[in-house]
């Protein structure tokens, strides 16, 4: 096991990463800009150390700071969270150079599964089904040809990246050229990479996704499923498993072509496999997440598996002492994400200083949040500001305890939107499950 891990993210994952280290014995060094001089992480860890000015691009994404302080702090281990640098596969491979164990796949997956390209021929290969669609876009010819093969409507999609960046819709021609220049230049923007390329746009459909556990000895290990269709501009709001829509049957064979997905690049780590299920249950990847979760307590809820151990000690090498026949989802679970937004005002961004704060309680509720009473949120970083779970031995129940929970949780000082979730989860689409990612189009 590590005896040092450095945590290279901020607010609740990073504080999530440090309490597994805790509990684990492993010593903790945090990394904070000098916007984050006074954040909960900071003060938690067993070491911090400033990387650089509120910028992200100069702080939490500055590679060589963020591995000069792990080998002045002497870690032997980097733990990413989820975004910033959890899926750069260069800030992997820099990490493997200095000696240092990056706590996740090798930067030739994270690169294989990041190029949806690459990614979309690799499972055509593993026989997993994929969504009908192109290669990479040449030039303007190559994108009417392919359009017209694939037809209308089809999403125009980022080769790179994720989040949700570099999509477009287009119902017809008329729209190609101006949405793929328009969904080209976003994704240049925000990773790099201008390349595109072309999916049927499957509408009315569900997003399911399935939890991976892959140790270095070649054992993968799927823990269940994940419904994540509640979606707003391709953001997920609520996760719930497990899913409304997946029976034993479907979910058996939604599992199996997720290890085969993970067989095929000899993944390791956490990983999460997503699909897109039609209303004929047929299901299609979409892609790879070689990352921890957001919305991970979900499936740690109803299979009792701590995730961000297993991420952690499978990447020193130990082997999963478990097998498939050993994983049994028990009862629901339920995760909404609470973003500092103002819904009413076309979801602006909020900042400012917690005036009053009370978290949630009662059995089997869970609040990942790194606020604190005074705790004054930043303007330079994502607005997700906490996560709301709970469990219960049904999914009416599990949706009664979230409503419960979401009245009594109380944010003062930033705009938020706590109470959207507790209209959403009181729609009776969300309460028969029968939403979809179309469902708040529009909105």
């Amino acid at each position: 096991m590590f005896p040092k891990i450095l945590i290279a993210n901020r607010g609740e994952v990073a504080i999530r990463v440090i309490r597994a280290c805790k509990e684990m014995g492993v010593s903790t060094v945090a990394v904070f800009s000098e916007a984050d001089r006074d954040a909960l992480h900071v003060s938690l860890a067993d070491e911090s150390v400033c990387v650089g000015p509120a910028a992200a691009a100069q702080s939490y994404l500055n590679m060589e700071s963020i591995l000069s302080a792990a080998m002045v702090t002497g870690a032997q281990a980097i733990h990413p969270g989820y975004g910033l640098l959890s899926e750069n596969p260069r800030f992997a491979r820099l990490c493997q150079q200095c000696r240092i164990k990056f706590i996740g796949p090798s930067d030739q997956v994270i690169a294989r599964m990041g190029d949806k390209d690459e990614a979309r021929r690799t499972m055509v290969e593993a026989g997993v089904p994929v969504i009908p669609g192109s290669g990479v876009i040449e030039d303007e010819k190559d994108l009417a040809e392919q359009a017209r093969r694939i037809g209308f409507p089809l999403l125009i999609k980022a080769r790179a990246g994720g989040g949700g960046r570099g999509i477009r819709r287009v119902d017809g021609p008329g729209e190609l050229v101006r949405a793929y220049q328009a969904a080209s230049s976003e994704a240049l923007s925000a990773f790099g990479d201008g390349k595109m390329y072309l999916e049927k746009l499957l509408e009315n459909v569900k997003h399911i996704e399935v939890q991976l556990l892959c140790d270095q000895h070649g054992h993968v290990v799927s823990l269940g499923e994940r419904e994540c269709s509640m979606q707003r501009r391709n953001q997920k709001l609520i996760e719930e498993s497990p899913s409304p829509a997946v029976d034993p049957a479907l979910r058996e064979k939604m599992l199996e072509a997720a290890v085969r997905a993970a067989k095929a690049v000899n993944y390791e780590g956490v990983g999460t496999v997503e699909f897109l299920l039609t209303q004929d249950k047929q299901f299609y990847f979409m892609e790879m997440n070689t990352r921890l979760q957001v919305e991970h307590p979900v499936t740690e809820m109803v299979t009792g598996i701590d995730l961000v151990k297993w991420q952690i000690r499978v990447a020193a090498g130990i082997e999963l002492p478990f097998t498939q026949q050993d994983i049994h989802l028990r009862g629901h679970a339920i995760e909404c994400r609470i973003n500092a937004e103002n819904p009413q005002d076309h979801f602006k961004p909020s900042c400012g200083r917690i005036a009053l704060l009370h978290i949630p309680g009662g059995p089997w509720v869970r609040f990942d949040t790194a606020l604190y009473q005074d705790y004054v949120v930043p303007p330079f970083y994502d607005s997700m500001i906490g996560k709301l779970i709970v469990h219960a031995p049904t999914r009416p129940e599990a949706i009664r305890k979230m409503r419960a929970a979401l009245c009594e949780m109380v944010i003062e000082g930033v705009e938020h939107t706590g109470w959207m979730q507790a209209d959403l989860t009181g729609e009776p689409a969300f309460e028969d499950g029968s939403y979809t990612t179309s469902f708040l189009n529009g909105r």
